[in-house]
């Protein structure tokens, strides 16, 4: 069973789920060990928590919701192998008079998740505490980051993921050792949906250059892919690709014809020379994988 990709920067209690990762996630991401603690309160009823059975009773409800909550601008999210992806998130924080959203022990974010739901989750990553600003004296507008780490990621992660939404109220307890019973906690879930999604390329090479009119363009390239267990790219293979052409004097591509990625992910076709212009290859994509266009290749024809 997969470990759950808790905050690996936490001491006491939280430390010992750190410890017990696999080698292959040694590398997840990090957040504040404040958070850190915050999510594990709200993780509590799920019997996931570190807090369970090493702390006292059971979180309250924290007069708060949550509205208008963005992930990544409302676009899904690529991850290739090596760099870290920062997304923004954003929301509407509603709350009541008594709740001091600006307190040192008041925490909000978003958690990004795969899996049926926010208490049962297979995978998740949390954002860092998010920068509220009033917008009234119950009512704020707030800013967060998640950050995702391909090195954390398994090629089993890629699809759909959900988004929740959670504060924390301390109220005053230690957040590694609290009792629960004075902490306030609110949960929207599931607040987003979203496909995470292993990175594409697609390239191309028409040749030859020059050619003249009516002779054969052979135009070759390949469609690749991120792949998380290894950290490396690999062909896409099978999958549906479109040839694609534009006139010189034109800023429209238009679809030559359809071929498949061999068993590497490469690709190769013929077209017979008319006029100067750009081939390019052009892939939709899939669930797992985003859409790809290669950068136009101009052959003079003459």
């Amino acid at each position: 069973m997969r470990i759950r990709a808790t905050v690996a920067a936490v001491t006491g209690a939280l430390a010992l789920s750190a410890l017990a990762m696999p080698a292959a996630q040694a590398a997840e991401p990090k957040v504040p060990a404040d958070i850190a603690a915050a999510s594990e309160v709200v993780h509590a009823d799920s019997g996931r928590s570190a807090f369970v059975g090493a702390v006292d009773g059971a979180p309250i409800a924290l007069n708060a919701t949550f509205s208008s909550v963005k992930v990544n601008n409302g676009k899904n999210i690529a991850v290739g192998t090596t760099n870290v992806v920062k997304v923004p998130v954003s929301f509407t924080l509603t709350h009541g008079k008594e709740v001091n959203i600006h307190a040192a022990d008041f925490f909000a974010g978003v958690e990004l998740y795969r899996g049926a739901s926010f208490e049962d989750s297979i995978f998740f990553f949390d954002s860092n505490d998010a920068t509220c600003t009033d917008s009234s004296a119950t009512v704020a507008s707030c800013k967060a980051t998640v950050a995702i780490d391909p090195f954390a990621l398994l090629n089993e992660d890629a699809g759909s993921w959900k988004a929740a939404a959670f504060a924390v109220a301390f109220n005053g307890e230690d957040p590694e050792d609290p009792n629960l019973d004075n902490v306030g906690v609110a949960v929207k879930d599931p607040t987003n949906s979203f496909k995470l999604q292993r990175y594409s390329k697609l390239t191309v090479n028409a040749s030859p250059e020059p050619v003249k009119k009516g002779k054969t363009i052979t135009v070759t390239g390949k469609l690749s892919r991120a792949n998380w267990d290894d950290n490396k790219y690999h062909g896409y293979t099978n999958q549906s690709v479109k040839l694609q052409y534009r006139k010189k004097s034109s800023s429209t591509y238009t679809t030559v014809k359809t071929i498949k990625s061999n068993s590497t992910g490469e690709l190769k076709t013929t077209v017979t020379a008319s006029a100067d212009g750009y081939f390019r290859y052009s892939f939709a994509g899939t669930t797992t994988t985003p859409a790809v266009n290669a950068t136009g290749d101009f052959v003079d024809v003459q």
